[in-house]
Formats: structure tokens, sequence, C-alpha cells
């Protein structure tokens, strides 16, 4: 397809630092659930940005497979497939919130740009049938 780099990571994100690169690729998950409410801390090492007043929090993934590829400018591009975690539980193991993703996995993209290789990239994807839908932002349809 003319890129240049292409990397392929299959991660784990079960260290800090290893969850801080997970910050850097996916936005996460936003999960909001009423007994988040007023919880301190949850214990998920993977739970970042909650809020006790509204009950949210985001979750970091738990594991990816992830595709970077480089362009011609040496501009990465990253494509991931994440598991997340199936539920937020408290510091005593109790599940403060399901999050119904056990298992499953969850496709994310960085595409800012309207290069038709990323769209290429992506119905390929759903062709295999590795995505339920699609929505390409750069080429709507009337």
């Amino acid at each position: 397809m003319g890129f240049g780099k292409t990397l392929v990571l299959d991660a784990a994100f079960d260290t800090e630092e290893r969850r801080q690169f997970a910050r850097r690729l996916t936005t996460g998950l936003f999960l909001q659930d009423e007994r988040l409410r007023g919880i301190a801390v949850p214990a998920n090492p993977g739970v970042w940005e909650h809020n006790q007043q509204d009950g949210s929090c985001h979750l970091l993934p738990e594991r990816g497979v992830i595709l970077v590829i480089t362009d011609e400018q040496d501009c990465e591009t990253v494509f991931g497939f994440y598991q997340y975690p199936g539920s937020v539980k408290d510091i005593h193991g109790r599940t403060l919130a399901e999050t119904n993703l056990t298992g499953g996995w969850y496709f994310s993209d960085f595409v800012d740009r309207p290069d038709p290789r990323f769209r290429k990239l992506v119905r390929l994807f759903a062709e295999k049938g590795f995505l339920r839908d699609q929505k390409d932002e750069f080429n709507v349809s009337p």
C-alpha cells in the first residue's frame, strides 16, 4: 500500500509503564454507573479520570493488538483492537460496575487525515469480519 515502516504489537497493559503507553494509543472506554458515585478510587489499575460526583471513569484496555503504520512524511497512524476488563471493582474485590465487554475485541484508530489508504485498511478489516460497522468521516455519502 506504499507505507514505510510498519509495526505490529501484541501488548499486555499489565504494568504502570505499559498503561501509560496504552493512554498514548487509545482514549480508553468511558463508563458511567451510579455505583461509581462516592467511591474514592476504584481498585482496577487501569481506571483513570474517575469522577466521584457523576459516577464515571475511563478504563484502559488490558490487552491490545496494534498496527502502527508510517507514511512518507514519517507520520504514524495507529489502528488497534483492544480488550477491556469485564468490571470495575472496589478494594475488597466487589464489583462496582459491569462493562459487559469480557473477552471481546474493540477497534479504535487515530486517523485524522483523508489518505485513501487508511480507508482501504479499515474496509479490509470490515470485509474480513473484524468490524461490526464502520464510519468514514472523510467520505460522507449524501
